[in-house]
């Protein structure tokens, strides 16, 4: 992944190569950003360009009676120039022997080592095919179930190990931790490696908030903060990479909230769909009764955990929008059938009401994404918001 294919973050990109080519690139930076921004495929396609640039001190002559290579600046290379190296061509693929990987992962079987390598080839396939995904969709993708990801003792041994070892082509070696967060306490066992690492050892460190990463490792690392992409970014990459109609991706942009991966849910459900279940949850709610909100609840607990949680996320984002509709009037562009429907929301509840679900709905992903039962959280939300719209009489039937 060569970093022009890194959907925005133009600034960001930049700087890194700058840090590179004005050799102040330190040997452990900490890249952080909220979901879908970005964080993790620019630091592999960053990782990737470092571990490109060629070692131009393996065939030095000798300096010194004994052989020894006189030091040397790796020649400088940008991005497009760095493409056409044989060396990228493994580093794409993430087969370079420089170039390193951990990542929560999982014990296979028991009496097994808890070893981020066990699934490397797991790991190639969720780069190259869903970069811009989460840890629970990385945990879906291995299999993970009910078991609960970490980086473990064992990943921290082999990681020392690992990087005990000269560069084999490279200027540099590189690590990539995607989450340092599920360390936890074994993250003491890095700490010297990190403040002191073998010449020419970078760690990228990727992680959605620093909050629950040690201090000690905090204090040993760069700071880089990765914005949310913008809404034109997200409209752009859905057209080009996706190859979605324009007024399409402009709608779907405009409520992703800056959060790539949220823009490639709301593409793989229909937002009628969405809607229609929207409107059903809320009749049944405010005029239905009691057995009418047990129906859906009955209907929507089968639809799997994932699915419940887009549908969660897509009914905030649409509240998100009828809250910026009443500030705004209607210049916020939106589908006609969206903002029909959030004008027609707009009318059962004011701003507070509307936030304060917002809030109920945030909670209730939370919940779903820790295996919450899902009939007693949609019952419990219905009971929620029946609450806070007071028995405001509800019109929501097609225009």
């Amino acid at each position: 992944m060569l970093l022009s294919e890194v959907i925005g973050q133009e600034k960001l990109k930049q700087q890194l190569v700058d840090m590179v080519q004005h050799q102040r690139l330190s040997h452990a930076i900490l890249f952080v950003g909220p979901e879908g921004a970005g964080a993790l495929p620019l630091a592999v396609a960053f990782a990737q360009y470092i571990v490109s640039i060629p070692n131009s001190n393996v065939d030095a002559a000798g300096g010194d009676m004994f052989g020894a290579p006189e030091p040397t600046v790796p020649k400088l290379y940008s991005p497009d120039e760095i493409a056409a190296l044989p060396a990228y061509h493994r580093a794409s693929q993430l087969m370079h022997p420089d170039l390193h990987f951990s990542f929560p992962s999982i014990t296979e079987k028991p009496g097994s080592k808890n070893l981020s390598a066990n699934f490397i080839e797991e790991w190639r396939a969720f780069i190259n095919g869903y970069p811009y995904g989460n840890v629970f969709d990385w945990l879906q993708s291995i299999k993970a179930e009910n078991k609960q990801g970490n980086i473990s003792a064992d990943e921290c041994a082999e990681i020392i190990k690992k990087l005990s070892f000269k560069s084999f082509e490279s200027a540099y070696k590189v690590l990539v931790m995607w989450m340092p967060e599920y360390l936890g306490k074994e993250g003491n066992k890095l700490l010297k490696l990190i403040e002191e690492p073998p010449d020419n050892t970078i760690f990228l460190l990727v992680a959605g908030s620093e909050e629950q990463i040690l201090p000690t490792i905090l204090s040993r690392c760069q700071f880089i903060k990765v914005p949310r992409l913008t809404t034109q970014e997200i409209e752009t990459a859905l057209v080009l990479k996706g190859h979605i109609d324009p007024e399409k991706a402009a709608q779907i942009a405009a409520i992703s909230d800056g959060n790539y991966r949220e823009a490639l849910h709301l593409l793989q459900h229909s937002d009628a769909d969405f809607l229609t279940q929207i409107r059903e949850w809320l009749n049944a709610i405010l005029k239905g009764g009691p057995l009418a909100q047990m129906k859906w609840v009955e209907e929507t607990s089968k639809m799997g955990r994932e699915p419940q949680k887009q549908f969660l996320k897509y009914f905030n984002h649409l509240l998100e929008q009828s809250i910026r509709l009443k500030v705004l009037g209607n210049e916020l562009p939106l589908d006609p059938a969206l903002k029909d429907f959030a004008l027609r929301i707009n009318k059962i509840a004011g701003v507070g009401q509307l936030e304060a679900i917002v809030q109920e709905l945030d909670k209730a992903v939370y919940h779903i994404e820790r295996n919450a039962n899902p009939k007693m959280l949609f019952m419990a939300l219905g009971v929620k918001f029946y609450h806070i719209i007071q028995n405001k009489t509800l019109i929501l039937a097609e225009a």
